[in-house]
């Protein structure tokens, strides 16, 4: 298995497309940047997403690693979360998930953050259940 708390490639996003949304005013700090908090929102978002898919059930999110905040996100920067499998186990999914803006002035694609979470799937309860494909329990 790959390294995949660095990315392979810094040019272009890996993984599926699982988000995307404009930063917006209401987004940002003192400062007039977007605040962190409201990118790691976004890629826990995304991240969901793409781990419900895998898992074909409820998750929820029990970790976030690794993260790491590359460049600023600005007002108006266009925010795609992509999405790459690192791991199933029994009841958990991790995924790295990559943040890219492109740029209102030069339309360039630029990796912002990245980092891996790690889902749980669970039961209408609220309870761990184990990942299953087709009636069969994916890993012990």
């Amino acid at each position: 298995m790959t390294d995949t708390t660095v990315p392979l490639s810094e040019n272009e996003p890996r993984g599926d497309l699982c988000i995307r949304t404009l930063a917006m005013p209401a987004d940002t700090n003192a400062n007039g940047d977007i605040f962190g908090g409201w990118l790691l929102s976004q890629m826990d978002l995304g991240g969901g997403v793409f781990a419900s898919k895998v898992a074909k059930s409820r998750t929820v999110t029990v970790a976030i690693e690794a993260m790491n905040f590359r460049k600023a996100v600005y007002v108006g920067d266009l925010v795609s979360v992509h999405a790459n499998l690192v791991r199933i186990g029994r009841t958990s999914v991790t995924v790295h998930l990559e943040a890219w803006v492109l740029r209102r002035k030069d339309r360039q694609s630029i990796l912002v953050t990245d980092g891996n979470f790690t889902y749980v799937s669970i039961d209408d309860h609220g309870r761990p259940q184990p990942i299953t494909r087709d009636g069969a329990t994916l890993a012990t």
